[in-house]
């Protein structure tokens, strides 16, 4: 029933359903949840470059743009993307208003492997996996072992069993999410999530209303 949940959603908010191709040989050795400053992504592999591309919903040319900082086993980001991130869509994102960006902001070391894998996947279905992974974090965060279940939830998402180790494996991916995480520090996020709205910064969740008291004005203005 579970399995059949997630196909189900899924498929849902993603209309196309593309296997994702095989990485290419991965470094081994994913070192601990530790930001390395200066790291540069090692790995010369387009596959890595195209995985740390960012991932972004709506009109390129949308006059407001937000920047959401999340953590994928943070219980504030599942509230957010349960209770409040379609509305947000429907209202700003589907209607050309708001172009909204995804930046992986992990909190833990599950966390981290939770944001390489829904970046394995097929870019095309990065935002239905990722809402996936917030509807049903309790059952894989919370898990006596979190990565078996992340490996389910990929392999539903299109992810083979070879390219989900490599993925979670790839030292390349893992430094490049934890560079652009102390990016997004040093730039004044402190927690998840964060939401930059035109520059400005705006910390927690909130409700539609509050993100329309937020938005109208710029959309108006611009």
């Amino acid at each position: 029933m579970f399995g059949g949940f997630i196909i189900g959603y899924i498929l849902c908010l993603e209309t196309v359903v593309h296997l994702y191709r095989r990485i290419g040989a991965a470094l081994a050795g994913l070192t601990a949840f530790v930001v390395i400053a200066g790291s540069a992504i090692a790995q010369d592999t387009g596959d890595t470059a195209a995985m740390l591309s960012p991932r972004v919903i709506g009109n390129a040319d949308a006059p407001v743009t937000i920047v959401e900082y999340f953590s994928l086993t943070c219980p504030h980001c599942a509230s957010f993307h349960n209770d409040v991130y379609d509305d947000l869509k429907k209202k700003y994102v589907d209607t050309g208003k708001v172009k909204f960006i995804y930046s992986d902001f992990p909190l833990d070391g599950v966390g981290l492997r939770a944001a390489m894998m829904a970046r394995c996947v097929d870019e095309r279905r990065y935002p239905g996996v990722i809402q996936v992974l917030f509807k049903t974090q309790n059952n894989w965060a919370r898990a006596a072992d979190p990565i078996a279940e992340l490996k389910k939830i990929g392999q539903l998402a299109g992810l083979g069993e070879e390219a989900f180790e490599s993925c979670i494996q790839s030292e390349a991916l893992a430094n490049g999410i934890l560079a652009e995480r102390q990016k997004a520090g040093a730039s004044g996020v402190q927690s998840t999530p964060t939401f930059r709205i035109e520059g400005q910064l705006y910390p927690g969740s909130r409700s539609i209303e509050e993100f329309s008291e937020i938005l109208d004005p710029l959309v108006t203005k611009n």
